[in-house]
């Protein structure tokens, strides 16, 4: 069971994962966009789907989500279903190409983070918080999928290494193979 722990992709994603909360806390909570938040955590969650898959994905976005809730002091699972979510359809999405070229991979971290930024307010409503939905849901929302597609380039590789996936080799065919 501890070579299982050791082997797995959390003893890689615990560091990288609080690396990420420290600069979300530190950089952007003060810098906005368009009196946004970028959320970097849920980027990495929805990128870590988009390059190890659905199951990977789901991993990554509940043990960063879950990391996210016990430094914010926010109820537990709040920010975890949610990065949970863009994991998975990060992962999902990732099913279309064995090996996405970089615009398609920030394509599916974009697609994912905006499905994990929607499902917040539908677990506040769960939870049972007054007035769940915020009233400039239709700008965060572009936004942080955005932002998310924009870090992607520089997140789909580190959460690779976090998932300890390797990137497929193309081989040759060989000469003279049946037609």
């Amino acid at each position: 069971m501890f070579a299982a722990l050791v082997q797995g992709p959390l003893i890689r994603l615990v560091p990288v994962g609080m690396i990420v909360l420290a600069i979300q806390r530190a950089v952007f909570v003060e810098h906005t966009v368009a009196d946004v938040k970028l959320q970097i955590v849920l980027a990495f969650a929805a990128a870590a789907g988009a390059a190890g898959g659905s199951e990977r994905g789901a991993i990554a976005g509940f043990t960063l989500g879950v990391m996210y809730d016990l430094i914010e002091g926010t109820a537990l699972g709040l920010t975890a279903i949610p990065m949970l979510v863009a994991g998975v359809l990060a992962g999902l999405l990732a099913l279309v190409a064995a090996d996405p070229q970089w615009w398609l991979a920030a394509l599916f971290v974009l697609l994912g983070a905006a499905a994990g930024e929607a499902m917040v307010p539908v677990v506040r409503l769960f939870i049972g918080e007054d007035d769940p939905w915020p009233p400039d849901m239709a700008t965060v929302v572009p936004v942080v999928a955005v932002s998310s597609a924009l870090l992607s380039p520089l997140f789909v590789p580190i959460a690779r290494w976090c998932l300890r996936m390797k990137r497929p080799e193309w081989v040759a065919p060989a000469d003279g193979a049946p037609s």
